[in-house]
C-alpha cells in the first residue's frame, strides 16, 4: 500500500517536475497498454483558459485520450434550458464514443447536472441517476456496464460541490449507494473538488467503501496543476494502472482541468479478493432510468435529506435563503483561487 501523500509535498514536486511537462500529444491507442482505458474529464463548459468557447478543442483532447471510457463533467450548461455543449453525433463518428442514456424532462441537456458518462464497447445493464444534497445542484451517475469479454464494472460518476460540508455529505451518499446495491469492481471517477489530503479531506468518508485512496495526481490548474481535484478511485486493490494526467499541450488550453486517466484490467477482477456483501440499505433517493436489456424497478425512494440535515447559518433578517447559498458557493471557489495563487507566488521568491 503506497502511502498518502501530503499537499505540500505533492505541490513542491509538481513545481520541480514543471519543466518536464511533454510537448507532444500522449502516445496513440496502437501504443498504449492492454485493458479498458477509463478517463476523467472536467470540460470546464467547454470554455478555455483563454477564454474562448471552443467544444471542437475538448473533443480534439476526448480524441488524444483515446479512452475505452470517460467521465465528463460540466458538459451542459449549467443555467437556464442546460443544453449540452458537445456535438455527440460527431464525437461518435471520430471516437466511437456513445452517451449512456439517461432520463431527463431536458432533451437537450447531455447529461445529469453536467456529468456524462460515455463508452466504446459493451453493454449497459443498468443506470441510476443521483441528486446529490448540499448547497449546489450536484449529481452522480451510476453505470453497470459488462465490457466486451464479459467483465462487469460499475462507474460512478460524479461532481462534488465545493463547500467541505457538501462534499463529505456527499461522500457519505455516494458509501449508501455502493451498500445499497450489489458487490462489484467499481471506479468512482470525476471532479470531487477536494484538494486536501489525508485525515483533513472530506474524501475519507469513502473509506468504508474504497478503502485507501490511490496517490493523488494533481490535474488543476491545467497551466501548473497543483491540487489533485479529479479522481480515479477503485473500490478494490489492483484492477486500476497508476493514474496518470493527460498532460498535453492542447489539453493544457481546453480546459482549467487536466483529463486523468487509467487502466482498467478485467483479468484481475475474479483474482481480486471480494469484500463480503453488506446488508442491503435502506432505498435511497435518485431517479432510476429502466433500461430494455435488464429491467430494474422505477422506484423513488422518500426524500432522506431529514436524516443528515445540513449544517449551514441561518440567513439573515431580509436575506433569502438561495442569496445565501449562492455567497457561500461563491465564497469557497474564491478560497480555492486564493489558495492556489498564493501556492505560485511561493514558487516565484527567490530560494535562500
Amino acid at each position: 500500500m503506497k502511502k498518502s501523500q501530503s499537499l505540500p509535498a505533492s505541490i513542491i514536486a509538481t513545481l520541480r517536475q514543471r519543466r518536464s511537462r511533454p510537448r507532444t500529444a500522449a502516445p496513440g491507442v496502437g501504443e498504449r497498454p492492454a485493458g479498458t482505458l477509463v478517463a476523467s474529464y472536467n470540460v470546464h463548459k467547454c470554455v478555455g483558459v483563454d477564454g474562448k468557447f471552443d467544444p471542437a478543442r475538448v473533443a480534439a483532447v476526448i480524441r488524444e485520450i483515446a479512452p475505452d471510457i470517460i467521465a465528463l463533467q460540466e458538459a451542459d450548461k449549467r443555467f437556464g434550458a442546460r443544453h449540452g455543449l458537445l456535438d455527440l453525433a460527431r464525437l461518435k463518428d471520430e471516437t466511437g464514443l456513445v452517451p449512456v442514456p439517461i432520463e431527463s424532462a431536458n432533451e437537450a441537456a447531455h447529461g445529469w447536472h453536467g456529468n456524462v458518462v460515455l463508452f466504446r464497447q459493451g453493454l449497459v445493464r443498468d443506470v441510476h441517476q443521483v441528486a446529490l444534497p448540499g448547497l449546489e445542484p450536484r449529481g452522480a451517475l451510476v453505470v453497470d456496464i459488462d465490457l466486451e469479454g464479459g467483465a462487469e464494472l460499475r462507474i460512478v460518476a460524479a461532481h462534488l460541490g465545493l463547500l467541505r460540508r457538501s462534499r463529505s455529505q456527499q461522500a457519505r451518499m455516494l458509501i449508501d449507494i455502493m451498500k445499497a446495491r450489489d458487490e462489484r469492481p467499481t471506479l468512482l471517477l470525476g471532479d470531487l473538488n477536494e484538494w486536501r489530503l489525508g485525515d483533513r479531506s472530506a474524501l475519507k468518508e469513502l473509506g468504508p467503501a474504497f478503502g485507501a485512496l490511490p496517490m493523488p495526481v494533481p490535474s488543476f490548474p491545467s497551466g501548473l496543476p497543483l491540487l489533485a481535484l479529479d479522481r480515479i478511485i477503485p473500490n478494490r486493490p489492483d484492477i486500476v494502472s497508476d493514474v496518470m494526467v493527460h498532460d498535453t499541450p492542447l489539453a493544457r488550453i481546453a480546459s482549467d482541468h487536466l483529463p486523468i486517466k487509467a487502466f482498467f484490467d478485467p483479468s484481475i477482477t475474479g483474482l481480486a479478493i471480494a469484500k463480503p456483501s453488506p446488508p442491503k440499505a435502506a432505498a435511497l433517493p435518485m431517479t432510476t432510468l429502466p433500461l430494455p436489456v435488464l429491467p430494474v424497478a422505477n422506484d423513488v425512494a422518500p426524500d432522506r435529506a431529514e436524516d443528515r440535515p445540513l449544517p449551514i447559518p441561518a440567513p439573515a433578517e431580509g436575506q433569502s435563503r438561495e442569496r445565501r447559498n449562492s455567497e457561500l458557493v461563491r465564497k469557497a471557489g474564491a478560497r480555492l483561487k486564493r489558495a492556489v495563487k498564493r501556492t505560485l507566488q511561493r514558487s516565484e521568491r527567490p530560494q535562500r
